[in-house]
């Protein structure tokens, strides 16, 4: 009589085991073959189903043979009498353990990614894609009874088998699935076990199925532990490995992570999620957030806890949070914990255009005073900042990130004074500085940023990107500060002419929540854009974000290049007038600080344009006064006051061509290469000179060439150039437009729409390189004029 100790579970497991099914091939090849055959493997690898398979087998056969499940379970005495007499074929089948001398061993390994698929195949009744085939072998590692769980979504069938394990081995498993498997010193303590005990639950463990054969949990079997496992028993045992951790003062954030949302409370826990917190602030603000806040509510209200939570807060991008508890830390008792309340706070205002404010919260808690002096400069406070910085701090510790901190507000102070040669050196040297020492440091404005807007302010575009981009690429001031970096770096690119590259920095941010800073940056860099690429219907619709988010803002000395922008596009629009209190503040604010060149040079700059647009020339007289006034500073101030000179003698009509492409080009050089091809264009537009033209024309597209990206949707170039570089199409387009058609009326003659005319003139603009329609019109004129066009 066939003999099975066990039924086979409910859920059949396909037979795929090659190993397996070679010895079903032998059965059936010979069913009268003595066998004495021990299958060993652990739990789940199919020894039951083979077991079950055999004894069909044998009994279609009309063999009488002892099948014998779960071996391991009796004990010798029993295992003997069960086998006494038996003549036939024997199998037994059990956990790993030693074979008796005389038996066959047949060892049942995990499946190949190739079993899995036909495993797969086999309870789906499709066939398998071998892409996830190798993904559930990763996750199963080729555990028939883990593999077929996952595919049939039955994992919870792992809880009462988990129930019934060894308290030892579970708790083994539990270890392992919250990461501390390989700590062999933990796992003694955790089990109460001396080094030489540990081997047999470990052993205990493999037997179970759960492990890979470096004895860590495989993926599924992990979320098995962790969603299945006595819960209860599973929090108890985490909280005692985060209490060993701790008292051997060893990091706990990949356990206490563990813990978080299985509402764990107590002091043990409370400090567990605490220092976790404390572990993970300077590179997971995120993940900091949520463990102080489960701190908090596991009982710890202490002062630290709440400046972490509201530190990691803000770090992490949720000022509401952060200023809130911040807000609650200044009416503490404790002069440590108002006073880092206040810091915080100040933190928060900087980011939220308060700079004023937060120069005096700075300022009230009595630390941070480099903080203090670079927003007290921002708001045109000099001497206030320059006695901060003089003044000593009795007690304060000459760490790395201290002494970078006060240079980088000596960097901004000096910023103001004479031609500041050496400004831009001292702001790079500190924010290189402060890269190492920042983790988990919240900060008012990044020394990065604060570089990068110097470098605008004086044409050093590829220093403020290589600056901007090793913050970003460190993650230097959490996700509070990405963004600054990110819209900064959309600056450096429209700066540059680089519109596609600036558009992807915007995009990169679009649609998140912004600060009234960051805010102020996006909406003026879409403006910019807009404003760029001749688009009026963007500018129209882009001006009235950008000009609430200046209303928001207060004046300051870091904002002067959104306001610049600000100005231009509200000549365009015809609302310069609403912008005239800003101009006074920022103007009165560059009074007060001497109208330092460095800051004073840009926004001249663009007020000129804005002037040039309203064809208000005294403004523009005043404003090219101004930038002359400030020409012998360096490079830079004397490319714009060259250019601005050029600017105002083109649109007089009298102009030397030579002079005007030699500014142009001096532009060019400098990285402006926008504004050097629309100076040229536009003086291309306005000489009668045929020949002056041409050259004009010609730098201008070179100019425009250069810039390293195109417009995302603009036609390639084609090969050859000018007109050459036109389809027929285009060509006729063209000839029908520079005669005065309308686009519905050259439509009409093409037997085409009015907007298929408008998309085929936006493609001739990208392959001519063309700045502005104006400029497209008139090199077009020129070109068709040839005698060789075609």
């Amino acid at each position: 009589m066939n003999t099975l100790l066990t039924q086979v579970p409910p859920l059949h497991t396909v037979l795929v085991h090659p190993a397996a099914r070679q010895l079903l091939d032998r059965v059936a090849a010979d069913p009268a073959d003595p066998l004495r055959l021990a299958v060993v493997a652990p739990g789940g690898y199919g020894k039951s189903v083979l077991l079950a398979a055999l004894d069909r087998r044998y009994r279609a056969a009309g063999v009488e043979a002892v099948l014998v499940d779960d071996a391991d379970r009796l004990g010798a005495a029993q295992l003997e009498e069960l086998l006494t007499g038996a003549d036939g074929p024997i199998v037994v089948a059990h956990r790993p353990a030693p074979v008796a001398p005389g038996w066959t061993l047949l060892q049942l390994g995990p499946l190949g990614v190739g079993d899995v698929a036909l495993l797969m195949e086999s309870l789906t009744g499709k066939p398998a894609d071998p892409a996830a085939a190798a993904e559930l072998h990763a996750r199963s590692g080729g555990v028939p009874r883990l593999a077929e769980r996952a595919l049939l979504g039955r994992l919870e069938e792992f809880r009462p088998e988990l129930d019934e394990l060894d308290d030892d081995v579970l708790r083994y498993l539990i270890a392992a699935e919250a990461g501390a498997g390989r700590n062999l010193d933990l796992l003694c303590a955790l089990l109460d076990r001396g080094p030489d005990q540990l081997p047999a639950i470990v052993e205990g463990a493999r037997a179970t199925g759960l492990l890979a054969p470096d004895d860590t949990l495989l993926p599924l079997a992990a979320a098995a532990v962790r969603d299945f496992g006595p819960p209860a028993r599973r929090l108890t045992t985490v909280q005692r490995l985060v209490e060993l951790q701790r008292a051997n003062g060893l990091p706990v954030l990949d356990l206490a992570r563990s813990l978080l949302g299985t509402g764990s409370s107590g002091a043990s826990a409370a400090a567990a999620f605490a220092a976790a917190a404390a572990e993970a602030l300077p590179f997971d603000a995120r993940l900091a957030t949520q463990l102080y806040e489960a701190a908090a509510e596991a009982g710890d209200r202490s002062a630290a806890v709440t400046a972490g939570w509201a530190r990691a807060a803000a770090l992490s991008g949720d000022l509401d949070t952060a200023l809130q508890l911040s807000d609650g830390m200044l009416g503490a008792a404790e002069a440590e914990t108002r006073a880092l309340g206040a810091e915080i706070a100040a933190t928060v205002l900087a980011h939220r255009g308060e700079l004023a404010r937060s120069a005096e919260l700075y300022h009230w808690a009595g630390r941070a005073d480099a903080f203090s002096a670079t927003a007290m400069l921002g708001t045109g406070d000099l001497e206030g900042a320059r006695r901060l910085l003089d003044a000593p701090t009795p007690g304060a510790a000459p760490t790395l990130f201290a002494g970078a901190a006060t240079r980088m507000a000596r960097g901004i102070v000096d910023s103001v004074s004479g031609c500041a040669t050496d400004t831009l050196s001292t702001l790079l040297g500190a924010a290189a500085m402060l890269e190492p020492a920042l983790g988990g440091t919240l900060l008012p404005d990044s020394p990065a940023a604060l570089a990068a807007l110097a470098a605008l302010h004086t044409g050093e575009l590829a220093l403020a990107e290589s600056v901007l981009s090793r913050a970003l690429d460190g993650g230097i001031g959490g996700d509070l500060l990405a963004v600054r970096h990110r819209l900064l770096l959309g600056w450096v690119a429209m700066t540059a002419g680089d519109l596609a590259t600036a558009a992807e920095h915007r995009d990169a941010v679009a649609g998140r929540p912004l600060e009234a800073r960051d805010e102020l940056f996006f909406a003026t860099l879409e403006l910019g854009l807009a404003r760029r690429a001749s688009d009026l219907v963007g500018l129209q619709r882009s001006w009235n974000r950008a000009y609430q988010a200046s209303m928001r803002q207060q004046t300051d000395l870091f904002t002067l290049l959104p306001l610049g922008e600000l100005a231009i596009a509200a000549a365009r629009t015809g609302a310069f007038a609403k912008l005239a209190g800003q101009f006074e503040r920022a103007h009165s604010l560059l009074t007060r600080l001497g109208e330092p060149p460095l800051w004073t040079v840009s926004l001249v700059w663009h007020e000129l344009h804005a002037a040039i647009t309203l064809e208000d020339a005294e403004a523009a007289k005043a404003h090219l006064a101004t930038l002359t006034t400030h020409a012998h500073c360096g490079r830079h101030p004397r490319a714009l006051a060259t250019a601005a000179q050029g600017w105002l003698a083109v649109l007089g009509g009298t102009f030397d061509p030579g002079a005007i492409a030699a500014a142009a080009a001096e532009l060019h050089d400098l990285g402006l290469r926008w504004d050097a091809s629309r100076l040229a264009g536009q003086a291309a537009i306005r000489t009668s000179d045929r020949k002056a033209m041409v050259q004009l024309l010609e730098a201008a597209r070179q100019f425009q060439g250069t810039a390293a990206r195109r417009d995302p949707g603009t036609a390639e170039p084609a090969s050859g150039t000018g007109l050459a570089a036109l389809s027929e199409r285009e060509l006729e387009v063209a000839r029908l437009v520079v005669e005065g058609l309308t686009y519905k009326q050259a439509g009409s003659k093409l037997f085409i729409s009015g907007k298929t005319v408008e998309h085929h003139m936006a493609r001739i603009r990208g392959k001519l390189g063309a700045a502005d329609r104006r400029e497209l019109l008139a090199t077009l004129r020129e070109l068709l004029s040839r005698p060789d066009a075609p």
